[in-house]
C-alpha cells in the first residue's frame, strides 16, 4: 500500500496538487484551497473508478497494483488541513478578525 500511495503522490496530476496545495497553505486562500480539495477529489474519483479496461481488479489480485486506501486516507488528511487552515478567522463577537 505504500508502494502505491508513493507512486500516486509522484505522479504528474499528484505533485501538481501537491504544489497547489501548498500554494493554498502558504498564502492562506480559501478559493485555492477550494480548488484544490476539489481537484483531489476528481484525482482520486478517477484512480479509483475509472477503469476503461476493467483489469485493476485482477491487477490487485496479482500483485501488481496496490490498494489505493493509504493513499485516499492521506488526501483526505491534507484536504481536511487545507480546509481547516484557510477558513475565516473570526476574533471579537462582531465578527472582526484578530
Amino acid at each position: 500500500m505504500l508502494g502505491e500511495a508513493v507512486s500516486l503522490f509522484l505522479s504528474p496530476a499528484g505533485v501538481a496538487l501537491l504544489l497547489l496545495s501548498l500554494i493554498a497553505l502558504r498564502f492562506r486562500q480559501q478559493w485555492i484551497g477550494l480548488a484544490a480539495v476539489i481537484l483531489w477529489t476528481v484525482f482520486i474519483t478517477v484512480v479509483t473508478m475509472a477503469d476503461p479496461t476493467g483489469l485493476r481488479p485482477q491487477a490487485m489480485a496479482e500483485g501488481c497494483v496496490g490498494a489505493p486506501t493509504l493513499f485516499i486516507v492521506a488526501v483526505a488528511a491534507i484536504c481536511v488541513g487545507i480546509v481547516l487552515y484557510t477558513k475565516p478567522r473570526t476574533g471579537g463577537a462582531d465578527g472582526s478578525e484578530s
